[in-house]
């Protein structure tokens, strides 16, 4: 019982006292956050966290920690991509209410990842962690408590030719990026989107288009390179913009509401690769 009264006492005080520290120095006078500081040290990311930001973090106990299995946290912190991954992914650009999370299906992370949200029984869950204390202001964001530290998903090891090879329906579109050299560009890190037409796309176009288009290196060049953008763009990312910049410079418009990018239906969604993603599109788009 004292327990509980002393941390309700600590949460009451970081409120009033928060908005002068940043959400580290919040974090370490909490007390109870000591494994998750650690961490943040040994994966080089205090000056991140201690940026203008702003942040929201969910920031699971030592006792989450704790719930580990033995040896977790010692391995974690001897692996250090696999750390920043961990520790990225409990944290979000913006900042987010108790409120405002609880309203959302999903929240992206800083990981890249987006963590599922969900409302039980009057409880809010990210991920399979349950907040359990809400609204701790920093001067650069806000500090939700969670009981369990959560894990981004497994990452695809494919990158994006790999799947589009393996997949079977895209072998127009595989040809013509063999046939215009950019196989070698779309294996490199990127992250890259690409709205990846099918061969029913391809069908689509006029009869001898994609014979003519082999004999034209440039033109077909120009094409694929309309296909694809820089950075990763999830779905939900993608239905919230007006307009994305493709890598040949051209401009493509996208209607949410009919869940479409420059006229052609977006049908498959947030196909992961290992550096970046894939959205089928039925149509080819031409620049």
């Amino acid at each position: 019982m004292m327990k509980k009264v002393f941390l309700v006492l600590v949460l009451i005080g970081l409120v009033f006292t928060g908005f002068s520290k940043n959400i580290v120095e919040v974090a370490v006078s909490a007390g109870n956050f000591t494994t998750l500081v650690a961490a943040v040290e040994k994966a080089g990311l205090v000056e991140t966290l201690i940026g203008d930001g702003p942040f929201t973090v969910f920031a699971p106990t030592d006792e989450a920690f704790a719930k580990l299995p033995e040896g977790t946290v010692e391995s974690l912190l001897n692996d250090i991509p696999a750390l920043t991954r961990i520790l990225t992914y409990h944290v979000v650009p913006g900042k987010y209410m108790s409120s405002d999370v609880a309203s959302l299906e999903s929240l992206k992370s800083v990981e890249g990842s987006s963590i599922p949200i969900k409302v039980e029984e009057g409880k809010v869950y990210v991920s399979n962690a349950m907040i359990t204390a809400v609204d701790i202001e920093a001067s650069n964001g806000v500090i939700h408590v969670i009981d369990t530290v959560i894990f981004p998903p497994e990452r695809e090891t494919r990158r994006i030719p790999e799947i589009a090879i393996n997949a079977g329906s895209f072998t127009t579109l595989v040809k013509a990026l063999q046939e215009a050299g950019l196989v070698e560009a779309l294996m490199g890190d990127g992250p890259f989107t690409v709205f990846a037409p099918n061969d029913e796309a391809f069908a689509k176009l006029p009869e001898g288009t994609i014979e003519s288009l082999l004999k034209d290196i440039p033109t077909l060049k120009n094409i694929l390179l309309y296909h694809v953008v820089s950075g990763e763009y999830m779905a939900e990312d993608v239905l919230g913009m007006r307009s994305l910049t493709a890598l040949n410079g051209g401009q493509l418009m996208i209607n949410p509401t009919e869940v479409k990018i420059q006229g052609s239906g977006i049908i498959v969604t947030d196909i992961i690769a290992a550096n970046g993603v894939i959205h089928v599109i039925d149509t080819v788009m031409i620049p």
